[in-house]
C-alpha cells in the first residue's frame, strides 16, 4: 500500500511541476516550501522547457534566500527530522554555490547542470514531505 501511494503521490509531483501553467499547489501548512517552490519554478521551468537561463541567472540570489531561510526556519513536525535538516542543508549550501559560480561567470553548461541538480534536490524534500504527509493522513483513518 505505501509504494502504491508513493508511486501516486510522485505522478502527481511530476505532472504538477511538468505542467507551469496551472496555480501552483500549496503544501498546507509548510510556507517556506511554498515560497521556494514558487521561485524554484521561475527560475527552472524556462531552462527545463527551452534552455533559456535568463531566469535563473536573475532568480538565483532570491532563490538562494529563500533556501537559506527554508533551511534555518522552525520546521513542522512531521518534517522536523534530522533527515529533513540535512537535506535543507544541502539545498541551500547547493543553491549559494550555484549563485556564486554565476556571478563568477561559470559556462551556461555548469549553470544548467547545477540548476538539474538543485531542482532534484527540491523534488526529493518536497516527495519526502508529500509522502509523510499521505502516510500520517492514512494513520489517522
Amino acid at each position: 500500500m505505501k509504494k502504491l501511494i508513493f508511486l501516486l503521490l510522485s505522478g502527481v509531483v511530476l505532472f504538477s511541476c511538468s505542467n507551469k501553467e496551472r496555480d501552483e499547489e500549496e503544501s498546507g501548512d509548510w510556507k517556506e516550501l511554498d515560497a521556494f517552490h514558487e521561485i524554484m519554478a521561475k527560475a527552472y521551468h524556462p531552462l527545463k522547457d527551452s534552455g533559456d537561463l535568463a531566469p535563473t541567472k536573475q532568480l538565483i540570489k532570491q532563490l538562494a534566500d529563500e533556501a537559506e531561510k527554508w533551511s534555518n526556519s522552525e520546521l513542522p513536525e512531521k518534517a522536523n527530522t534530522s533527515e529533513m535538516k540535512e537535506k535543507l542543508e544541502k539545498l541551500k549550501i547547493n543553491a549559494r554555490a550555484l549563485q556564486s559560480e554565476i556571478q563568477n561567470s561559470a559556462a551556461d553548461s555548469v549553470i544548467k547542470e547545477k540548476m538539474n541538480l538543485l531542482h532534484d534536490q527540491f523534488h526529493e524534500i518536497m516527495e519526502a514531505w508529500h509522502t509523510k504527509e499521505a502516510e500520517d493522513e492514512h494513520e489517522n483513518h
